[in-house]
């Protein structure tokens, strides 16, 4: 039976719940609105019901959604699914991966997802890796039916043990990928160490750096020194610092928590101090 497309108010509409593509700025949001403007024509969303009171949960279409509401469209073409929650979730995560541009923290969080319903489901497949048979266990074939290794499908899903800090640092392509899965094996107090470190000393870990941090980690030895010792090592494209005593430093603000408070106490005390030298060269006149 063909879909039948229907005119909803965008105001009965609502986003995917612990939807894990993200909503960016930007020329692809600007083409999109562009496009809507000028052909008049919006690709009807996905959506299903989501109360009795005619309110409707979005599953596919929620950059078109976004655009819409930026340029004041009051009705949306949407065609109502009857989808059970685990549907949603698959038919949600699928039709977003087909985009371009995809952020490795969306490709981990969805890639999570949908192995947590194959999990749930209990799932095993007919598919098979050869003609011995062998039935495909659920990361097995989530890889498989991805196009990727299983390897690479593990390393996306280790990110999303990363804390959110972390996280958009690998988005931004400040951390690669193989460190970063180093990290999320760290406790959640032990990245915010490290995270810390990254931000003073201006310098993301090396893969090496993050295994050590991991084993220090294991061994229950991590500690802020040592962050800063394995971090602070030079390495070829990071930026020279100058390294003073954190003690020294925290006798003049004790109540300072973070490196990233101590280093703006200390740029404003400079600049402090360097408009008190012009003020006494300015007298001595």
């Amino acid at each position: 039976m063909n879909d039948v497309i229907k005119n909803v108010d965008i105001a009965s509409l609502t986003p995917f719940e612990n939807h894990p593509f993200k909503l960016r700025d930007g020329e692809e949001l600007e083409e999109l609105m562009a496009s809507i403007k000028k052909n008049k024509i919006i690709e009807p969303l996905i959506v299903r019901s989501f109360s009795s009171a005619g309110k409707y949960e979005v599953i596919s279409g929620h950059r078109r959604l976004d655009a819409l509401k930026r340029l004041g469209i009051n009705e949306v073409p949407v065609i109502i699914k009857d989808l059970s929650d685990e549907e949603a979730v698959m038919m949600m995560i699928d039709s977003n991966l087909k985009r371009e541009n995809i952020l490795p923290s969306e490709k981990a969080f969805a890639y999570k997802m949908k192995l947590d319903i194959l999990k749930r489901q209990g799932a095993r497949t007919d598919l098979t890796f050869s003609q011995r048979g062998e039935r495909l266990r659920n990361n097995d074939y989530l890889a498989t039916q991805l196009g990727i290794g299983k390897e690479t499908l593990h390393r996306y899903i280790r990110l999303t043990y990363l804390i959110p800090e972390l996280l958009k640092m690998v988005d931004e392509g400040n951390i690669s990928l193989t460190p970063a899965v180093e990290l999320s094996y760290l406790k959640e107090n032990e990245q915010l160490m490290v995270y810390e470190e990254i931000s003073y000393l201006d310098a993301t870990p090396s893969l090496s750096q993050a295994q050590r941090l991991k084993a220090l980690s294991k061994d229950e030895i991590l500690t802020k020194d040592a962050v800063f010792a394995i971090l602070s090592e030079t390495k070829g494209n990071q930026k020279e610092v100058l390294k003073l005593p954190v003690d020294k430093i925290k006798a003049y603000r004790p109540r300072a928590s973070t490196y990233k408070e101590l280093e703006d106490f200390i740029i404003k005390a400079c600049a402090y101090y360097q408009r008190y030298l012009e003020r006494q060269k300015g007298k001595d006149r």
